[in-house]
């Protein structure tokens, strides 16, 4: 016999959805919190107990909704098609929410809120990603765009690529940013390299390539900081 437990049989303080009534959102839970997503669960398990399914293992705690992928959650009892795919973007929605939030008060000359804006972004990935945030003359940001994505630990750079959507945006300064998957953020020979070779090219279209930072994992590298 099963010691399953319906989430209907449970006193009423510790059902999600009436302790989220009853006392909000934020006293709620991980698990609680993800049951709720997660709606109904299996014969053999509630919804709850689906929910600290996902949380245990990897990261042990709600990063796995980054990290597991879509496949990967789809071997979890209880998750079908439908709610991987809910669970996948309602991780997608908290990195947006975050990055909007935080992109409030990014700063061209603070290189930390730089980075932090871009931290939770690339630590995470497999695999190299370089992005180009632009800024106007009064250090105002105007947006990002993703350049290339490469493998392990490299990433082609396009400077033509780079000064092509500056002028879109009518940029006038520009930052570079790319992660290392190693989480190590020290600049490779390369990185230094493609450092100089995009300033050469930025003040050739009267551009300033104010800095180039690398995210690892919650550390960074920023050339400006180095005087590099």
């Amino acid at each position: 016999m099963s010691d399953h437990t319906a989430v209907k049989q449970l006193p009423e303080s510790e059902r999600p959805y009436e302790k989220f009534l009853k006392k909000g959102a934020e006293q709620l839970s991980d698990a609680e919190l993800l049951a709720i997503i997660v709606k109904s669960g299996t014969r053999e398990q509630n919804s709850l107990e689906v929910a600290r399914r996902i949380l245990c293992g990897g990261q042990g705690n709600l990063l796995n909704l980054y990290e597991y992928p879509y496949e990967t959650l789809l071997k979890i009892p209880g998750i079908g098609r439908v709610k991987a795919i809910q669970l996948k973007a309602v991780a997608e929605l908290s990195r947006r929410i975050a990055a909007t939030s935080r992109g409030y008060h990014i700063q061209m000359k603070e290189p930390a809120s730089v980075a932090d804006y871009y931290m939770e972004q690339l630590r995470h990935e497999k695999k190299e990603q370089l992005f180009c945030a632009f800024f106007d003359a009064k250090c105002n940001f105007l947006g990002d765009a993703k350049i290339s994505e490469g493998s392990t630990n490299y990433a082609y750079v396009s400077p033509k690529e780079i000064l092509k959507k500056a002028l879109e945006k009518n940029a006038v300064q520009l930052i570079l940013l790319h992660n290392h998957p190693s989480g190590d953020p020290r600049p490779s020979s390369d990185d230094i390299r493609v450092t100089e070779r995009m300033r050469e090219c930025a003040g050739l279209m009267d551009m300033h390539l104010a800095d180039h930072i690398i995210i690892g994992d919650n550390r960074y590298f920023s050339f400006q900081e180095q005087h590099l």
